[in-house]
Formats: structure tokens, sequence, C-alpha cells
């Protein structure tokens, strides 16, 4: 008789259930889902900025309306350096978990989110759980493990110590460091035409430790530096490359020590200056086709 009785119980839960669907999920999302109760709590690491741009901004509103709304909560939790990060979809934004979907997929677009987030809160890999009561679970691994960061610091105290005086003006800070990563620093030629890995070249400590470089390596050493000095900048990337774009003077300018630090048929090392500090005019007239980049992205530099 008991066991009748259960499985009667189990029979109507499951049909109120099935009949009152839409009731239960609404009742569920606006009582526990979309309730501050139930967001994460953003807890900022040291190496957090609190800068904001044209594309993405810092937000501390975790309740998305728009897409706009749904890049900035990225941005800033990517920037604060947190490995998860929970908020929800509120009811009346229906497109939300369809934008959601969007961003995560779009491996373009978050990497272009990546380039305005301090180096090493900038992600290796991210992934988003969402599921159909609006709830979203961003997971980011980093690029940088603390052994490394540690080994990176270290070495930039030792560079600025060596290489910075206090009279310097800030162009002359961002050049001694520009010359000084370019003098220590290969390209690492292997990495880029055979594929062969035996550097962190992507990264600064590839440049700054190892010596070896590719152009990520070479961005992401020059934006510690720039950082350092509170200078405003970001990476700015377009296909296949990525380099700095930098704020001085009360203008935008692009620094590629990628391309000022030429791989040369003798082997001779050299150092340039034809992409130190110069405008989106200047650097459309001297290459194009790598230096090719979104300017719905990264406006600052039309």
């Amino acid at each position: 008789m008991k066991k009748w009785l259960i499985m009667i119980l189990v029979l109507l839960i499951f049909t109120v259930c099935l009949l009152y669907n839409d009731e239960i999920v609404s009742y569920y999302v606006d009582h526990f889902a979309n309730t501050n109760n139930h967001i994460s709590t953003l807890v900022n690491n040291q190496f957090a900025k609190q800068d904001s741009y044209q594309f993405v901004q810092l937000t501390t509103d975790f309740v998305p309306h728009n897409r706009q709304d749904i890049m900035n909560i990225y941005y800033t939790v990517i920037n604060s350096g947190m490995e998860e990060f929970t908020f929800y979809c509120p009811k009346e934004y229906k497109d939300c978990i369809t934008d959601i979907n969007y961003l995560s997929d779009n491996q373009v677009l978050l990497s272009d989110i990546n380039n305005f987030v301090p180096v090493y809160n900038s992600f290796d890999k991210l992934n988003t759980d969402f599921d159909s009561l609006g709830k979203v679970t961003i997971h980011i691994s980093h690029n940088y493990q603390a052994s490394e960061i540690e080994a990176i610091e270290k070495e930039v105290a030792t560079i600025i110590q060596n290489t910075i005086q206090d009279n310097m003006t800030l162009e002359d800070k961002i050049k001694a460091i520009h010359d000084y990563i370019i003098n220590e620093t290969k390209y690492d030629i292997n990495r880029s035409d055979n594929k062969i890995n035996s550097y962190h070249s992507d990264t600064a400590y590839g440049a700054l430790i190892e010596h070896y470089a590719i152009c990520g390596g070479y961005a992401d050493s020059m934006k510690l530096f720039l950082d350092y000095f509170q200078i405003p900048n970001y990476k700015i990337s377009s296909e296949n490359h990525i380099w700095n774009l930098v704020y001085l003077n009360n203008e935008w300018y692009h620094l590629d020590l990628t391309w000022d630090d030429p791989v040369t048929s003798s082997g001779d090392d050299v150092l340039e200056y034809d992409y130190f500090l110069i405008s989106t005019e200047e650097l459309k007239q001297l290459e194009l086709e790598q230096h090719t980049f979104d300017t719905d992205v990264y406006q600052e530099a039309k």
C-alpha cells in the first residue's frame, strides 16, 4: 500500500511539474536566480586595473540588459583576476542566453577583450557554462603561473633599477625599455615559422627571462613596463599580429617592438624606431597587411 502511495505521489508531482513548467521556472528565476545573493562577489587581485575604454568598461552591475552589458561583465571579471564568476540573466532580457552563447563562441571577440586587461590577469582559456534558467558561470585559466610572475617581477625591478633615471621623461623611459627588450631578446623564428615551441615566447616570460619572443611576448613585456609607469595603454591586434597602443601627451600612439626588432638574413641584431610611438596615419603609410585592426574595437586608435 505504501509503495502505491509513493508511486501516486511521484506521478502527481511529475504531472504538476509538466503542466506548470513555465510558471515554476518563472518563479525560480524571479525569486532565486536573479537575486544579488546568487551572484558571485567580485574580488580584484593586486594586478587588476581601474581602466575603462570606449569598447569595454568596468561595471559594478552584474545583471545585464543588453550585449554591451555582457561584454562589460566579461571584461570586469577577466580584469579582476578571478578564476570563476557566476551571474544571471534577468527574465526581461529575452535574448540574454543567445547573446551569451554568441560571445562565448566568439574567440576573436574574447581575444579582443583580453587585450584590454592587465598582463598577469589575461586568460589562456575561457569557458562559459549557462542553462535555460539564465545562470551563467565564467571559468578562466590564466596565461601566467605564480612562479612565472615572481620571476618576471624580479626581472622587471632589476631592469627598472638599471635602466631608468628619475629625470627621464615618460617618452625617454619608454624608449629605454623599448631598447632594452629589443637588445636582450631574439625573435623566435622557430616558433613562428616552424611551430617549434622551445620557449614561452608568446609571453613576457619568454621575452624577459628566456630572451626569446614572438609578437605576444614583446607586447606583454612592454605593457608590464607601461603599466609600471602608469601610462594608459592596451594591446592592439590584427588577425595575425599584436602590438601596443600608448596614450602619451594627450594622443594615442602605436608601439611595435616586434617590427623594431627585425630578423636579418645575416643574423645581426638590429634596433629600429620605425614603429616607435607613431600615429595611426603614420602606421598606415608604413605597413597595412599585418597592422590592419578593427576600429570598432580599438576605437582610441582611429
